[in-house]
Formats: structure tokens, sequence, C-alpha cells
């Protein structure tokens, strides 16, 4: 979303607040000038989307979702872009 900016991830309550990288439906905000779609694409593929599924995503905005549940929409948002 933007530099320097992280998820916290935590394995023994399955849960990752994704802050404004992952929301429900698609990644967080791109449109900046400091923010670049394909870092946010490549960060959520590489790392939110090898969680387990069943990971509860608590976002920056919005509503709670899952990796599993997000996880099949990938190319959808690639496909539109930011």
């Amino acid at each position: 979303h933007s530099p320097g900016s992280g998820c916290l991830y935590m394995p023994e309550a399955g849960v990752l607040f994704s802050g404004d990288t992952l929301f429900q439906g698609g990644p967080g905000a791109t449109g900046r000038s400091y923010s670049d779609f394909p870092t946010i694409i490549d960060s959520i593929e590489k790392r939110l989307l090898t969680l387990p599924e069943d990971t509860l995503v608590l976002t920056g905005h919005g509503d709670s979702t899952t990796i599993g549940q997000e996880k099949p929409h990938l190319s959808e948002w690639i496909a539109r872009g930011h």
C-alpha cells in the first residue's frame, strides 16, 4: 500500500492484521503517487495468500475476510488493475 507498511500475522491465533494491504474484495489503495500496484499484488500473492486458508484477515478498513475467501480472486484483481 505504501513504502514501509506491513502486515502482522499471528499464527497461533490464526489472524492476519492486513492494514491497507488486503481488504475484503481485493488489494488496498494503489492509486497514490507513493504506491505501486505490481508491488502490492506481489506481496499479496507471495506472502499473504500462502497463509492457511482459514486465516482471519482483519483489514484496515471495512469487513474482515479470510485468506480462503480472497485467494480465488487474485487473477481478477490483476486483470482489473489499480
